[in-house]
């Protein structure tokens, strides 16, 4: 059955419920309505059933690991640098810390036997068809012959050379899983989508290609009546309730830093790294292999290992430097027709040594090399020929005709030659560029390191165009995604930032906020976005499929609630 039409004037409660807000992640989606109290998460990805001598291809649940020689001396070497700088915290009832020796732990360790509960943990599903969506890839058998596929990889599209690793593969695979997610989960037939807006979530150093090729999905391929994008760092501040802030996302797979004013991310203070909950967590496994982890047969490349592991990290992990010493732990294996066991560990500082990997990332060199992302200019669009290029070239010439050739900008270039140059023009074309390209400055990395969560942050405000604005980011720090959700980091974070503030800013309020609004830290995103989707002033943005086809990106430059 069809919707009824909304009437024009129509109470903002129906207005949210035909809005669908749409955040894609590396390894969950979460979607809903404006009008949901919080979306549904689920695992995004596809299984497709392989061809007959087809080739084998599964994206790995948890970022892979590179066992090189020279990376696992590094990571040994960070790792006692995190533990001696823990054993030199105090508690905070000014105790000196102790920690138990990890051979004492490992002894124990080797000598706990598993409790057998169960005989078995259930079986596998039957799979019916060629496509399996979601949660219900966890319950495929692993000798079943199926490519597993994640369209997103460390916060962007997974283009690889392997099978489905094109672009149009990415976007068949996005069809495929949103329009099963609308249809099962919320109900919603792909023919009455004309009827319903949209919403995505987009990161704050974004693809401009992948961009155009996600609106034509939702507007063309999925049918959406009209779609706008917002970026995730702007989203989360509307969530948080928050006018400026400067957003720490930690996801699984990428941590971003950007600092957002009044709805607008500055591009020169936004960065991505290459790590996020997933490395986290397979610094906790490395570390819990090194005390004997009882669990023999677990590998990081069994699906319903990964999450036990993540699982593992998210009941035991913190940074509290009040627990000290060895604690015993229990958890259950409960795999399909495994024998279900309650495995009984021994742990101690590994707990706290594998979040405070965001602070010495040279931990990371587990999971292989990690790459810095900053918003980089355009390189121009055939299908929008008034992009910024071309903006800042009408500029450059308006500039050009004003400026005599014994200007300030050229004496300061050239004193000698000022007036004498018959390329004078293009001394003044240098110059505006020369003026531009300082504010674009990179973000520093000591060669062959990682940058740090703290250092990134600090970089990220440094580039804050104004000493008010920095002043203004040093006194909220917005930390969201569900990669650290551990208690008790938050309080490291100001420490470490608070160690290198410049001295400038130094009597700034230095505020830490983990829990905005006491909600779960992996919606704001999404809750800021169902709340813009919901403003007075959000009609200005909407883009419908009409106006797409006919207008394309040219219309993006135009709506777009950020700088294209």
């Amino acid at each position: 059955m069809a919707l009824p039409m909304f009437p024009a004037t129509q109470p903002e409660y129906l207005h949210s419920k035909s809005i669908i807000v749409i955040h894609p992640g590396s390894l969950n989606l979460r979607i809903g309505r404006a009008s949901d109290l919080n979306p549904i998460t689920v695992l995004h990805a596809i299984a497709r059933r392989r061809y007959k001598g087809g080739q084998v291809y599964q994206d790995s649940f948890l970022p892979p690991r590179t066992d090189s020689l020279n990376s696992s001396q590094e990571i040994e070497e960070a790792r006692l640098a995190v533990s001696h700088t823990l054993q030199s915290c105090l508690q905070s009832d000014g105790r000196r810390r102790y920690a138990t020796p990890p051979q004492q732990i490992a002894a124990f360790n080797r000598r706990s036997h598993p409790e057998h509960l169960a005989s078995s943990g259930g079986e596998w599903v039957k799979v019916e068809g060629d496509v399996v969506i979601g949660n219900d890839i966890l319950r495929i058998d692993l000798e079943e012959d199926f490519n597993i596929h994640f369209p997103y990889k460390r916060g962007d599209f997974n283009i690889h050379t392997g099978p489905g690793g094109s672009i149009t593969s990415v976007l068949a695979d996005l069809e495929t899983i949103w329009s099963y997610i609308l249809q099962t989960y919320l109900s919603i037939e792909k023919k009455d989508l004309k009827h319903y807006k949209a919403v995505l979530i987009i990161p704050d150093v974004y693809n401009r290609t992948h961009l155009r090729e996600v609106m034509t999905l939702l507007l063309i391929n999925i049918g959406f009546s009209s779609c706008f994008l917002v970026q995730d760092h702007v989203a989360a501040t509307f969530g948080s309730g928050l006018s400026y802030a400067c957003v720490v996302d930690v996801g699984d797979q990428k941590t971003s830093v950007s600092c957002v004013e009044d709805g607008i991310c500055h591009r020169n203070t936004r960065v991505r790294l290459d790590y996020g909950g997933g490395d986290i967590t397979q610094v906790f496994y490395w570390l819990l292999q090194k005390c004997a982890f009882p669990y023999k047969t677990c590998t990081d490349t069994n699906k319903l290992d990964t999450m036990l592991l993540r699982k593992l990290k998210e009941d035991f992990c913190h940074v509290n430097l009040d627990v000290c010493g060895s604690l015993e732990k229990t958890f259950v294996l409960k795999q399909p027709q495994k024998t279900v066991l309650q495995y009984t560990i021994q742990v101690g500082d590994e707990c706290i040594v594998a979040p405070l990997s965001l602070f010495s990332p040279e931990l990371f060199s587990i999971t292989g090399s990690k790459v810095v992302h900053t918003q980089k200019r355009s390189l121009g669009d055939p299908e929008d020929p008034h992009d910024e290029n071309y903006l800042r070239e009408t500029r450059r010439k308006g500039m050009k005709e004003n400026l005599e050739p014994s200007s300030d900008i050229l004496n300061d270039l050239d004193p000698n030659n000022a007036g004498n140059n018959p390329n004078d023009d293009d001394i003044v074309v240098d110059a505006i560029d020369l003026v531009a390209s300082t504010a674009e400055k990179d973000f520093i990395v000591n060669p062959g390191q990682i940058l740090g969560l703290d250092q990134a942050v600090l970089q990220s405000i440094d580039r804050c165009p104004t000493e008010d604005l920095k002043r203004k980011m040093y006194g909220c720090i917005l930390v969201v995604g569900g990669g650290m959700k551990f208690s008790g980091i938050g309080t490291w974070l100001q420490n470490r930032i608070s160690l290198q503030i410049p001295y400038l800013y130094r009597a700034e309020q230095l505020d830490i906020i983990t829990n905005p609004r006491d909600m779960d830290p992996a919606m704001a995103a999404w809750k800021g976005a169902s709340i813009i989707s919901c403003l007075e002033t959000a009609h200005e943005l909407w883009i419908n499929s009409t106006e797409w086809e006919k207008y394309g990106v040219r219309i993006l430059r135009e709506r777009a609630p950020f700088t294209w």
